[in-house]
This record gives C-alpha cells, sequence and structure tokens, in this order.
C-alpha cells in the first residue's frame, strides 16, 4: 500500500531516505544536518558549474533532492567566478549556520560520495571537472568511473 496515495511520491521519499542515510554516515544520525548539507552543497555545486551542466546533473536527481536543488535558482545569473576551496567553504556554511557546528569538507565529502554512489558515473566526472581544482580534491574519486 502507498503511503501517501501517489507512487511518485513514495519513490523519492524512498530515495531521498537513502541518500539521506548516507549522508548521515559521515555527519551523524541528524536528519536535519543531512538535509541541509546535502542542500548546501548541490546548491554551491550549482552555482559554480555552467548552466546546461547545471541543468542536466540536476535533472538527474531525485524529485525531492532536485526541488531543494533548483531552490532560489537563477540560470539568468552566471555562476561565480570563485576557484578558492575557502570561497566553497563559506558559501557551504552561511546555509548551515543556524544548525550548530558543522565541517564544510565533512559535509561536501559526504554529499560528494553520495553522488558517486547513486549518479551516473560519466556525470559526476563532468560535474566534478567543472569545479575548481581544490574542490575537486575533496570530492572522491568515484572508482566505477568509465
Amino acid at each position: 500500500m502507498s503511503a501517501t496515495g501517489l507512487e511518485v511520491f513514495d519513490t523519492t521519499l524512498q530515495k531521498t531516505n537513502l541518500w539521506l542515510e548516507d549522508v548521515m554516515e559521515e555527519l551523524g544520525p541528524d536528519r536535519k544536518t543531512a538535509w541541509r548539507a546535502l542542500g548546501a552543497v548541490l546548491r554551491t555545486v550549482r552555482d559554480r558549474i555552467p548552466l546546461e551542466l547545471a541543468a542536466h546533473f540536476g535533472a538527474q536527481l531525485p524529485l525531492l533532492i532536485r526541488g531543494s536543488f533548483y531552490d532560489q535558482w537563477r540560470p539568468s545569473e552566471q555562476p561565480e567566478d570563485w576557484k578558492s576551496l575557502d570561497v566553497f567553504r563559506s558559501r557551504i556554511l552561511s546555509e548551515l549556520h543556524d544548525i550548530g557546528p558543522v565541517n564544510p569538507d565533512d559535509a561536501a565529502r559526504s554529499v560528494f560520495q553520495t553522488v558517486n554512489h547513486y549518479m551516473e558515473p560519466n556525470q559526476v566526472a563532468h560535474v566534478r571537472e567543472a569545479l575548481p581544482e581544490p574542490v575537486r580534491n575533496i570530492w572522491p574519486d568515484n572508482k566505477s568511473e568509465l
């Protein structure tokens, strides 16, 4: 029996919960922190990669996570031209400031590992390569990349 009455909602809730469980393995058992970290990291990546790549990447995300990814996105604005790991970290922290201390590198690594686990390896490789080298260095290699 469907929990929500709509299979599409049940499916996205199930997939989102799997993603959150993976993020929580690194960040701890707080689901709220995992959800906020997931969104903060994905939106920070979104705002740095080229528009077409961001749209394609976002389309591959589970429906509920996709909503967070696209939240407050203004595609007419060009991605920020930042190359610094410090700017990457500060963007993540700015979204997590009100939920307690979260190490932005741990948040990013946990989200990147989750993306590696659930998304198509070639898509992950394209996104990873579009990021500045210091950020790529904290994104673990996806060993199943072709």
